[in-house]
């Protein structure tokens, strides 16, 4: 029984009148890791519980994927804790070279965390979301990793907007 993927610990004891008493802790799922078309449910550490056919079988859970990222479960709860207001935006985390996360929100967005401390750069930019309503703009990418220079990256259409308003005339904009 302690060889399954779901059984964090047993105990076995011997109690009254010779019977024998079996307690068992089950792992609680915590994250959906997406592999290729594998969806495996892991606890809290990183360990298997269990393999789920179809997102819908857990859509409370938050989903990672990438390689490693099993190992950094612990990591990717805390950012998804982290996420607060964009929670509800919220459509999972990559794994990216086994080493750092991207935040992938609804619409398309991404945010590229930093290997280090990414949830300090997450509460940092949630804090200018709140300030200037960034993450409900035209942008397809916050790029975090360079702490002293974060980057944001338009979505085309928001891009040829900007260029006209600052006047600067690019092929594109003349078609």
């Amino acid at each position: 029984v302690a060889t399954l993927d779901a059984v964090e610990n047993v105990s076995i004891k011997v109690g009254g009148k010779g019977a024998l008493e079996v307690a068992i802790t089950e792992r609680m799922p915590a994250l959906v890791w997406r592999r290729g078309e594998e969806l495996d449910l892991l606890d809290k550490t990183g360990r298997r519980v269990a393999k789920i056919l179809t997102r819908a079988d857990r859509p409370d859970l938050p989903v990672i994927a990438g390689e490693g990222a099993n190992l950094a479960a612990a990591e990717a709860l805390e950012i998804v804790a982290a996420a607060g207001p964009v929670q509800p935006r919220l459509r999972g985390l990559i794994r990216m070279g086994e080493r750092r996360w991207d935040l992938v929100l609804d619409r398309n967005q991404r945010i590229l965390l930093p290997a280090h401390e990414p949830v300090r750069a997450l509460e940092r930019l949630l804090a200018l979301d709140k300030a200037e309503d960034l993450m409900n703009r035209d942008i397809l990418t916050v790029d975090l990793r360079n702490q002293q220079r974060p980057t944001l990256r338009l979505a085309p259409a928001a891009l040829r907007e900007m260029r006209r308003a600052m006047g600067i005339v690019t092929v594109e904009n003349d078609l």
